[in-house]
């Protein structure tokens, strides 16, 4: 961790910004660009100010990123990016991509995947990577090259071997399960938050309506009317801080979402395994085959039904000459088929051993975030209520002298 690229670069996202332009559509559109400033950490050591490189990167060049990075290191928890449209809301936010606090978030969303992708101990040497925060031209072209999207493997191909592998390994089986179960329990809590957040709010409303009417109220009573517009400012200023708490809330809320969006990462790497174990079942089901096709050729005997034994018995058997013709091609491709099973056991075991130590390291930190997420939720809702009995106490205080 002390040569992550985090320990040498400070990288942040530091505004958003609304533009207008031209899709390769040559269609009008509005989008966010997003400044991402970098500045070397070593320079500030030596107590020289560092010259701050900057430059705009759109959600799709953030999207375009991940999307290589997944393909390229596919034993690897790649950190999610944060959600292009809001979900889980609660019906007074807006859900509009564009609305400025959504952006915002957004905006510190994207930050945070930058510096998970910079303290991660692989994905921060790579230098697609480092050319995403430093150089903005040609960087997609940079991407393309690479030919990730031809490794990438289709969705097809992936469901295919999820119902055909014959011996799923079971750690990976299991961590499928418990991925599906993490999301659901995450969905699950943003949802009653969200239901939760619509009734506060409407908690706080009703102490608008109370300040409301003790202020008409303290108007015709000459008395109790100092008291009573004391109480309708306290129940007033507790009514208008809602806002400001419900929006703190939804930054809880990004940091759960995170791992929601993690789970789909979880996901990822054990379709990747489940690829593997399927290509190499199937090697190891072709060498099988030429291995009984060439003993069959060897002896003479032909142990199941096959096309090609019926057209022998229709057509008369084979020469000596290409009898063993055949059995020297075959001989040669069964020599290649072990070279390549080997090869792919070799593979399999280097991306088990790569994936199982990465989400290790990712349960770590998962445990470390949304412990440390929780526990700053629970202080700041202690914190509401205790406002809330302040207001209620100071209220009182108001009435006693009337």
């Amino acid at each position: 961790m002390e040569d992550c690229l985090a320990k040498k670069m400070e990288i942040t996202v530091s505004e958003a910004e609304k533009r207008t332009g031209r899709n390769a559509m040559n269609i009008q559109e509005t989008y966010t660009a997003y400044l991402i400033e970098t500045r070397a950490v070593e320079s500030q050591i030596e107590g020289q100010c560092a010259p701050v490189d900057s430059l705009w990167r759109r959600y799709s060049e953030f999207e375009l990123l991940r999307n290589y990075l997944s393909v390229t290191y596919p034993h690897i928890v790649v950190p999610p990016l944060p959600e292009k449209r809001a979900d889980f809301v609660w019906h007074k936010l807006s859900a509009d991509n564009m609305d400025p606090d959504f952006v915002e978030r957004r905006r510190i969303g994207l930050e945070n995947f930058l510096l998970r992708v910079a303290s991660h101990p692989v994905l921060c040497q790579d230098k697609i990577f480092y050319a995403f925060l430093t150089q903005e031209g040609g960087w997609k072209e940079m991407v393309n090259e690479t030919g990730f999207q031809l490794k990438a493997d289709s969705r097809l191909k992936a469901l295919n071997a999820t119902f055909r592998v014959k011996n799923p390994d079971k750690r990976f089986t299991e961590l499928k399960h418990y991925s599906d179960e993490l999301q659901s329990v995450i969905s699950h809590l943003l949802r009653v938050r969200a239901r939760v957040a619509d009734r506060l709010y409407g908690v706080y409303k009703v102490h608008g309506n109370y300040g409301r009417v003790f202020s008409e109220w303290s108007a015709i009573e000459k008395e109790m009317g100092d008291g009573l517009q004391s109480a309708g400012h306290h129940m007033d200023v507790y009514a208008a801080s809602i806002d400001d708490i419900l929006e703190e809330e939804e930054h809880y809320a990004d940091q759960l979402k995170e791992y929601l969006f993690y789970a789909e990462a979880l996901r990822a790497v054990c379709r990747k395994h489940e690829l593997m174990q399927y290509d190499l079942e199937m090697a190891a089901q072709d060498l099988t085959s030429k291995k009984q096709q060439c003993e069959e050729l060897a002896t003479g005997t032909v142990r199941t039904f096959s096309l090609k034994g019926m057209t022998s018995k229709l057509f008369g058997q084979e020469t000596p000459e290409q009898r063993e013709a055949k059995i020297k091609v075959l001989e040669e491709q069964i020599q290649e088929g072990e070279e390549q099973l080997k090869s792919k056991n070799l593979e399999g075991r280097d991306f088990v051993k790569s994936a199982w130590a990465d989400i290790e390291r990712f349960k770590e930190q998962k445990n470390h975030d949304l412990k440390e997420a929780l526990i700053s939720y629970a202080v700041m809702q202690i914190s509401m209520c205790k406002k809330g009995i302040q207001v209620w106490t100071n209220a009182k205080e108001c009435f006693s002298k009337m």
